[in-house]
């Protein structure tokens, strides 16, 4: 098997199977974090092509200094914030599948009304991530959903640590109050 290493500066000669294997190993994790901007699979398609049309176009300029994942992950999360910003003001669609808090993976709920409370409790999270500044849904779906530590957070966007920190710290606090929110109404009802 080929290095990555090798395969980038084969894929920046421009040896367009280099670069397709190269991708390849990255093709999933890119449509996964498009997905979490946009919650819905036609626009994380359309963005992931955008996303490596970028990456091929630009890949000539990527300076070996930094780990390729990085890279790649820095034009995936500005390009994601960019159409974030030029879709301001329209509605996002939620995705159907989240990790919703205390639910053990492949434990369903066993009453209907367990599973409508699911539902809504799933749906007050996504509506309340996409409420969040743009900076902040980054760090968010980077670190929660994704799983990324902090340091390959800061190198994806390019901020300092104690930044990174910050909006996560903020984030969360804003999804707390959102959701504390949705609560209060829900249970005056």
């Amino acid at each position: 098997m080929v290095a990555e290493k090798d395969l980038v500066r084969q894929a920046k000669c421009g040896d367009i199977t280099e670069f397709e294997q190269l991708i390849s190993g990255y093709e999933k994790k890119v449509f996964n974090t498009a997905y979490r901007f946009f919650n819905n699979i036609e626009d994380a398609r359309d963005i992931s092509q955008e996303i490596f049309l970028k990456i091929y176009l630009s890949l000539r300029n990527f300076k070996e200094n930094s780990s390729i994942s990085t890279w790649i992950y820095r034009i995936a999360v500005n390009t994601c914030i960019d159409y974030c910003r030029k879709k301001r003001g329209e509605e996002v669609p939620l995705i159907e599948e989240l990790k919703v808090p205390n639910t053990k993976p492949g434990v369903h709920p066993t009453t209907p009304e367990q599973s409508v409370e699911r539902k809504e409790m799933r749906t007050a999270i996504l509506e309340a991530i996409n409420s969040l500044p743009e900076d902040q849904k980054a760090c968010i779906i980077l670190r929660d959903i994704q799983g990324f530590s902090y340091l390959e957070i800061s190198e994806i966007l390019n901020c300092s640590l104690g930044t990174v920190k910050s909006r996560i710290n903020r984030g969360r606090r804003n999804l707390r109050k959102s959701l504390d929110l949705e609560l209060l109404f829900k249970n005056d009802v």
